[in-house]
């Protein structure tokens, strides 16, 4: 498991729920743990993907009676953890050592988000979700990313580099400054005033100047919200890390721009794809590997404000992993 008590008492997206509804038993891995999710009924169970008999992956069972069965010798697992039936031996009750190992589990945005720890706080908010006028989706996930989540994070929190990364659709090389902005540490993580962008629009509308407002609620949360004529968008972006060097992104969009949840992941999920493996080409080939929260380690500019204060604000919470 990875060392990192930041991010082990934190929440961190695993699968969408409707996912659950397709695959009874998903298998996932989060910060070096290997889980399993199902369902209960209406409940949904996250526990560590392992059978205290044999050590098999209770992952390649199945699930009967809302009990999770193990494929080696049958032993079937209950809600809570507890083993409630040894098939060999039928009669016998048994032991309490005989139990999963079970990680709190929530629902929101579409997703399922668990904890490997105790949770310090609630789920990272998401101000656009469930407000008149928007309708929301997921869109991802995006898997096997060859990066740290602090260098995703920064990079999505980075304005300045859309004319250059995501020329014709986020930019403009020809017009790529930003208009002036401050950001800060709050109490809720990071946020910066809105930051406006000269952006094309390639999807069918006027070009033209619209803004950016971030926040990092977490310190592999990230969300902006962006107004431009005639709509306003809210997009979410959470890092699940894996191992090292091994992240999926999941982004969560909400717009006043469509009225139907499908029909919006159906459009937006091609559109994001396209822009994110433009910035995973870049973020993967950053070096250093580890986001540096030594200010002095690299150059900054006024451009850089919001990765200023996300940098100083991961060095104040102690965040180890993926930083140096």
């Amino acid at each position: 498991m990875l060392d990192d008590p930041i991010l082990m008492n934190d929440w961190h997206p695993v699968t969408e729920a409707a996912q659950l509804a397709y695959t009874p038993i998903v298998a996932v891995r989060l910060l070096g743990e290997d889980l399993v999710i199902w369902r209960a009924g209406e409940t949904y169970i996250a526990a560590q993907d392992l059978c205290i008999h044999r050590g098999a992956k209770v992952s390649l069972g199945r699930v009967a009676d809302d009990c999770l069965v193990c494929p080696y010798h049958g032993w079937s697992y209950a809600a809570d953890g507890r083993c409630v039936r040894i098939p060999a031996h039928p009669e016998q009750t048994p032991p309490a050592k005989a139990r999963l190992q079970i990680y709190p589990i929530r629902e929101r945005y579409g997703l399922l988000w668990v904890c490997l720890g105790t949770p310090k706080n609630d789920l990272p908010p998401f101000p656009e979700w469930n407000q008149p006028g928007f309708v929301s989706a997921v869109c991802g996930p995006f898997a096997h990313i060859r990066a740290h989540g602090p260098r995703l994070i920064e990079n999505y929190l980075d304005a300045a580099h859309f004319p250059f990364v995501h020329e014709g659709v986020l930019g403009d090389p020809k017009q790529p400054t930003l208009g002036e902005f401050e950001a800060r540490i709050t109490d809720a993580g990071v946020e910066s005033d809105p930051i406006a962008v000269y952006q094309p629009d390639p999807y069918g509308g006027a070009a033209g100047r619209v803004t950016y407002t971030y926040h990092a609620y977490r310190p592999l949360t990230a969300h902006f919200t962006k107004h431009m004529p005639g709509a306003t968008n809210g997009m979410m972006l959470t890092v699940t890390p894996h191992d090292l060097l091994d992240s999926t992104a999941w982004f969560v969009v909400a717009t006043t721009a469509r009225n139907d949840s499908a029909a919006l992941k159906e459009e937006y999920t091609p559109r994001i794809a396209e822009i994110f493996e433009q910035d995973r080409a870049v973020v993967e080939s950053q070096r250093p590997e580890l986001l540096p929260l030594d200010l002095q380690a690299e150059l900054h500019l006024r451009s850089d404000r919001v990765a200023i204060a996300y940098r100083t604000w991961l060095r104040r919470l102690g965040l180890r992993f993926g930083t140096a």
